[in-house]
């Protein structure tokens, strides 16, 4: 039997270990920790000095390719593989040192964070005569790539006139053959920016799986981020998983969920994937303002997560996400499906569902205080990559609602208009999205706003989550709360107001403080009510396309316009980024500048007759920039967004009064003494024009 034993524990020693691909039941949630031309918000040192706010919050943090790329690059240009070469500098790449590199990633480590690498090995970049790769020594071994490891027809097309294969990148337009002996046919999809690998060479495979084990092994991360995984074979993704065996492996596999699938089982399940129709689906129900269709199908396709895709049996290989580096809106005005609205609402769907979701930079830079105590509540309700879901709520447009592993429930679009069962409570709300926890699903009290500064006083939530009948106790003086000190019941809010305030809370459960106390501390800035008059010297001609902005006092000298139609082809109205100059008007009464664009049709690049942009951004010659967004013809904007509407009878104000008035309408009938109960339009008070026009910062 001892012999038996061993000889079972020998056989098994020499089979390959399976990678794992992702691992199932995993709870955690990435960060994507770049962006398109991210330079300084993604340097290594950024990062680092970051870990520990992001340890609570992220298992992993996905960064860019970390080579030197031979200049200023996003990595995806990769020549270096190997550290120790170029004088040591081959690991010198535009978000940092080596040295550098090294130290975030094992402070990452220390903090639980695992960092995944971005593997670019579809194609490399050349030196110079398109077959001059880098010659790189690593621990003892020398690596070189020739011209028999790029594929054998990369970068031609087949000239039908001369009967030829014509090389465009090399010029070599008389000949029917390049004048280098190439390797194998592509296994995959060709791409013209850089030389493809032939991944059949067993050459190139061998340089691969050094490289994938130097990263894992030596640099210390924990996994990796397949680059453009259509340019070759799933089954080589297979085999280098299963020589490395990293823990975690995800591809950019950019197509529908049938094609995403097949990919996956090309690799033997060793990878996960990103879930790009999940992406698109939340665009489109943001979009077109339609809820509903976030449990619908983009252009046939299920999200992988889906129970309506194979049963939901993918959900464990699906890495969520609602925006990346290619479908962002970029300066340079090129994107790719982008979310232009409701980014909080998009995060908030993604964190409540199925699959591992991967939230981007901006949206974490931007807000962070909103998405943190989203992924504390889905730590809470303990969902996982292979939870499941229930649609409670597909039939109204204004509204979506849906639960997942009967703990949490998250409403989107007019939240007003679901309101779940008593087991549950409300725990966050914003604009467009709430979520409800069930209350056995943690026995604590629980406080919507983490610690931080803000702008304006903020209404947070106190929940008591718990089965018991519970109340929430607090202070805001730092001191403990006691039986004795103010409540409210579970579910309801707080007003924080401006200027430095510590709570405390606690629930209170028979008239005894019970459990834990959570301790805030908020940092509210006062924020100038929005009543304001918008300068008589702003007009609007008959037929104008045009927006106003007035800028900060710190913005100098031109102001730029950038805008685009995004439901046209992303058409622009301003050329290329930064845009077109706007016009000096003049200074507000409080000396701020104020500037117009008007719209110029040999600024269009559209197809067609031009119509009306849906998007703006003002920006102080490309930086700083305001946030995207929507256009409304003789718009009036600030730094913080649409402010009101100016016509072509006179300016026009946009207030939010403080204490009752008499509002007639433009014909001199009585409308009220609120201007918030009352329809969108022109009114008339004391003697001026104002204008009811819906947005968060005028009308919440």
């Amino acid at each position: 039997m001892k012999r038996f034993l061993i000889s079972i524990a020998t056989l098994l020693a020499s089979l390959p270990m399976l990678a794992q691909g992702w691992p199932s039941d995993y709870s955690g949630v990435m960060l994507q920790g770049f962006y398109w031309d991210s330079y300084n918000d993604s340097k290594w040192t950024i990062l680092e000095s970051q870990a520990e706010e992001l340890s609570p919050y992220f298992k992993l943090v996905w960064i860019p390719q970390s080579g030197n790329c031979k200049g200023t690059s996003m990595g995806y240009d990769d020549y270096w593989w190997f550290p120790g070469n170029n004088n040591n500098t081959s690991y010198n790449s535009s978000f940092g040192t080596e040295t550098q590199l090294r130290s975030m990633i094992s402070t990452f480590k220390e903090k639980g964070i695992g960092t995944i690498a971005d593997v670019v090995i579809n194609h490399r970049k050349n030196r110079s005569n398109w077959v001059d790769f880098p010659t790189e020594t690593y621990d003892g071994v020398t690596y070189k790539m020739t011209s028999t490891d790029i594929c054998k027809y990369d970068d031609k097309y087949y000239d039908e006139t001369n009967s030829k294969w014509v090389y465009p990148t090399l010029n070599w337009a008389q000949a029917q053959t390049p004048p280098y002996e190439l390797g194998n046919r592509d296994t995959g999809e060709d791409w013209s920016g850089m030389r493809d690998l032939d991944h059949t060479s067993s050459n190139v495979q061998t340089i691969v799986k050094a490289y994938l084990k130097m990263l894992l092994n030596d640099l210390g991360y924990v996994g990796f981020r397949y680059d453009m995984v259509k340019g070759y074979g799933a089954e080589y993704t297979k085999i280098y998983n299963e020589d490395s065996q990293p823990s975690f492996s995800v591809g950019e596999c950019w197509d529908g969920t049938s094609v995403i699938k097949n990919w996956i089982n090309g690799t033997g399940k060793t990878s996960a994937a990103f879930d790009f129709q999940f992406k698109y689906v939340v665009r489109n129900a943001i979009e077109n303002g339609d809820w509903r269709q976030l449990n619908q199908m983009n252009d046939g396709n299920w999200p992988l997560i889906s129970h309506k895709e194979e049963n939901g049996s993918y959900r464990q290989y699906a890495v969520t996400f609602v925006e990346n580096h290619d479908t962002q809106l970029r300066k340079d005005g090129t994107s790719n499906g982008p979310l232009t609205t409701d980014t909080l609402a998009a995060n908030a769907y993604m964190l409540a569902m199925p699959g591992t979701p991967c939230v981007f930079l901006p949206h974490w830079i931007d807000y962070k205080l909103f998405i943190m105590p989203m992924i504390e509540i889905r730590q809470m309700a303990d969902i996982k990559n292979t939870s499941s879901y229930e649609n409670l709520l597909t039939d109204n447009k204004n509204c979506y609602a849906v639960k997942t592993d009967d703990k949490l429930i998250a409403v989107l679009g007019d939240v007003s208009l679901y309101t779940p069962s008593e087991e549950f409570i409300k725990v966050i709300d914003g604009y467009h999205y709430a979520y409800y926890l069930h209350k056995s699903a943690a026995n604590t009290a629980w406080v919507s706003h983490p610690s931080g500064a803000y702008k304006g006083e903020q209404q947070v939530v106190l929940a008591a989550i718990t089965d018991q009948d519970a109340r929430i106790v607090y202070t805001t003086n730092g001191v403990n709360p006691t039986a004795s000190s103010p409540s409210v019941a579970s579910g309801e809010k707080i007003t924080i107001p401006v200027g430095t305030t510590t709570l405390k809370a606690a629930m209170l459960v028979g008239g005894n403080v019970v459990g834990s106390i959570i301790t805030r501390t908020y940092e509210v800035e006062y924020v100038e009510p929005s009543e304001f008059t918008i300068p008589s010297f702003c007009k609007v001609t008959d037929g104008e396309v045009c927006a106003f902005f007035e800028a900060p006092s710190t913005w100098t000298n031109t102001i730029m316009c950038y805008a685009w139609d995004s439901a046209n082809g992303n058409a622009n109205y301003t050329k290329t980024w930064p845009g077109v100059a706007c016009t000096y008007i003049d200074k507000t009464e409080s000396g701020k500048d104020v500037w117009k664009w008007t719209f110029n049709a040999s600024d269009y690049t559209g197809s067609g007759t031009a119509s009306m942009p849906n998007m703006i951004i003002f920006n102080n010659n490309a930086s700083p920039q305001t946030e995207d967004l929507k256009f409304k013809n003789g718009g009036y904007y600030n730094q913080s967004g649409l402010k009101g509407i100016v016509t072509g009878i006179e300016a026009i104000s946009a207030i939010k009064p403080t204490k009752p008035n008499c509002y007639y309408t433009s014909d001199g009938r009585f409308a009220g003494t609120d201007i918030s109960t009352l329809p969108r339009g022109v009114y008339i008070i004391n003697g001026k024009k104002v204008i009811r026009y819906y947005t968060p910062s005028l009308d919440d």
